[in-house]
């Protein structure tokens, strides 16, 4: 049985997350909380396997709640609230501050069956790749060097970043430390639903890193030295014409039920960069991205993989060491350096 604990201020709510919960078998409900302030007596009693947070709450609302538990009694934490530009906010700092992940709140009536489908899923996922939560926090407060590279070469290169579960977290230990002058872009392919979550993220990483951090907007031409995230609820991919390279956005069908999709933006990449490819999966549930690191490990290009002991959820990088798809694997904080290297290789012929 999943224990989990649900945190919210409103009745309503509390009663809506027990609905959606009520049809799995494999999870209990153990105890409701009304504010942040009863959510860490709760979870130091109770100690769950889960707990739903809010975010905006009275007393101690959901994020100092997120910090307290964290520096306490660390537990796998799903933030349940509102996508609105606000929230993106809160939600990133949860993220920031040890929560796994988050699932968005919506009152219309379509999408409850979504939204009970999404939490559902996280909570089993996660439970079922039990995170280490102290160690996941004492390798957040990693702060390496910015890795410096020895660019000779002139081949037209590219690189791709991809996470879904974990990824802002672990993308906060790779970006702030590439260089400003990396002679290749970055396309970042971050699971997240349409909303202003990934121009909040890429606003931040902007903040934390030498690298330029933009979120990607239709029909920019690509630069060098950029890092891209491709916005939510649009898949990414790059296209080529008369010698410019041009972003383009399409609201399309999910693929692997999400949308960013690394695997469309994967192939997109090996039509423009051929094998002049550094591709690199972090963390996240499913096989988004196996396929499409295997069509560039085949072509020619490098592939990386972020290792077990350093994941947030293994599930991805799993799926694409399993199909052989991974010329290496490391650890979330030796990412920036084999990608540094592997495109001095690249770009310098070794």
């Amino acid at each position: 049985m999943i224990r989990t604990l649900i945190v919210d201020d409103s009745a309503f709510m509390r009663m809506a997350i027990r609905s959606m919960l009520a049809g799995s078998s494999d999870i209990k409900i153990i105890g409701n909380a009304r504010n942040g302030k009863e959510a860490v007596e709760k979870a130091k009693a109770l100690h769950p396997d889960i707990i739903i947070m809010d975010v905006n709450m009275p007393i101690m609302d959901g994020l100092t709640a997120v910090k307290t538990i964290m520096n306490t009694d660390p537990l796998p934490i799903i933030m349940f609230s509102t996508l609105t530009t606000e929230g993106s906010k809160e939600a990133l700092e949860a993220l920031h501050l040890g929560a796994i992940d988050f699932v968005t709140k919506s009152d219309k009536h379509h999408e409850v069956k979504n939204v009970e489908r999404e939490l559902v899923d996280k909570i089993r996922n996660i439970h079922k790749s039990n995170p280490n939560i102290v160690r996941l926090l004492n390798m957040r407060r990693f702060k390496g060097e910015i890795v410096r590279g020895n660019w000779k070469g002139s081949e037209d290169v590219g690189i791709l970043i991809g996470s879904s579960t974990g990824g802002p977290s672990s993308l906060e230990q790779v970006i702030p430390r590439l260089p400003g002058d990396l002679p290749a872009p970055v396309f970042v392919v971050q699971h997240m639903p349409e909303g202003s979550f990934c121009k909040q993220m890429a606003e931040r990483l902007n903040f934390l890193s030498e690298i330029e951090v933009r979120e990607a907007k239709n029909n920019e031409k690509v630069k060098q030295g950029v890092v891209y995230i491709a916005p939510g609820g649009y898949h990414m991919i790059v296209r080529k014409a008369l010698n410019v390279k041009r972003i383009k956005l399409i609201k399309g069908q999910p693929v692997h039920a999400v949308m960013p999709a690394i695997d469309v933006t994967a192939e997109s990449l090996l039509t423009v960069y051929k094998k002049n490819i550094v591709a690199t999966i972090l963390t996240g549930m499913g096989n988004d991205g196996a396929q499409g690191l295997k069509i560039i490990k085949d072509a020619g290009g490098s592939t990386i993989a972020c290792s077990e002991d350093t994941c947030v959820i293994f599930g991805m990088p799993k799926a694409a060491i399993e199909l052989g798809a991974i010329d290496v694997v490391k650890p979330i904080f030796e990412i920036s350096e084999e990608i540094v290297h592997r495109l001095e290789v690249k770009l310098n012929g070794k």
